[in-house]
């Protein structure tokens, strides 16, 4: 396993547990709260939870556009460097 792998897994992980420690005080702040109609505590819990898909969406696509950027370049500089040596073993063998 590599080593960044390790540091990428912790912090998912750290991640992870404030993730589930934000929802658990969200749902003892709603069910504590009295005053507050059940309705309205619905809502606001559907809207965080929205809120959620919507930035693990957001992060998804910017990781993905990253990743298809890095491949493209990478790509490019593999073409680049075969043109560059078939140039040269061109210009040698004449």
């Amino acid at each position: 396993m590599r080593p960044d792998q390790n540091d990428n897994t912790l912090i998912i992980f750290l991640n992870g547990c404030g993730v589930a420690i934000a929802y658990g005080l969200l749902a003892i702040s709603l069910w504590l709260s009295t005053e507050v109609p059940l309705a309205t505590k619905g809502f606001w819990g559907m809207g965080i939870l929205l809120l959620t898909l919507s930035l693990i969406n957001v992060v998804k696509y910017r990781f993905d556009a990253k990743s298809s950027e890095d491949r493209i370049a990478r790509i490019e500089e593999a073409r680049n460097d075969k043109l560059l040596e078939d140039s040269l073993n061109g210009t040698q063998n004449a």
